[in-house]
């Protein structure tokens, strides 16, 4: 595993409070940005370079880019730098978590990081985060609040991601309609009802429908 660099100020972790924002690396980004935009309304803007980016209300959901790295989780903090499990810091203003408004249609609405043998201490060193029962919290703005999850699993380390859907059935048929795939759900899990999708061209991702708050049930 990769091991960045520890970032402490007066010797305590700089703790993330959120997402920051969201990256999909794949083959055929204007395709995958409509996919996902036609399955979460999505407005989508075209950027400089040949990515694009997709937006609910004035909040960015996500940026599509050429390339075959899947889903890269960007999460806020005081300085930009790499971390494991392909995933960054990035300066500036959280957009996504516990202290972030209630996520809309569309929007991020859960991380979770799934390893074989989560390496929990490299992330609450790196993030300044606490862990129990399956879930990261983070203390930056008072009483600590669930950030991100945890889970054991059998295929590649990373993190996955979740997007909020006023109705995960009606989504699911979307996704099917536009040749994408449904591999698992919808089924009830401890933070809701949820589905895995994945689009014409990558982009597996989870669908949490209706979540009260950045993590759903689990928040």
């Amino acid at each position: 595993m990769v091991r960045a660099p520890d970032h402490r100020l007066d010797g305590m972790p700089v703790s993330s409070c959120g997402l920051r924002r969201l990256e999909l690396s794949v083959a055929e980004p204007e395709s995958s940005v409509d996919f996902f935009a036609a399955v979460l309304g999505w407005t989508v803007i075209a950027e400089p370079g040949g990515s694009f980016t997709g937006w609910v209300g004035d909040r960015l959901a996500a940026q599509v880019v050429a390339g075959e790295r899947g889903w890269r989780v960007f999460f806020g903090g005081d300085e930009p730098r790499e971390l494991a499990g392909n995933s960054s810091v990035d300066s500036g203003r959280v957009l996504h978590g516990p202290w972030a408004p209630p996520p809309r249609h569309g929007e991020p609405c859960w991380v979770r990081l799934s390893a074989g043998e989560p390496d929990v201490e490299y992330w609450q060193r790196e993030l300044g985060w606490e862990s129990a029962a399956g879930v990261f919290t983070s203390a930056r703005h008072g009483e600590p609040r669930p950030v991100a999850g945890i889970a054991q699993s059998d295929v590649e380390s990373g993190w996955d991601v979740f997007f909020a859907v006023d109705d995960i059935a009606a989504a699911c048929a979307r996704v099917s309609e536009l040749d994408g795939r449904v591999p698992w759900g919808p089924q009830p899990l401890p933070i809701g009802v949820v589905a895995s999708i994945e689009g014409p061209h990558g982009g597996r991702c989870s669908l949490l429908e209706k979540p009260a708050g950045w993590g759903g049930d689990q928040g």
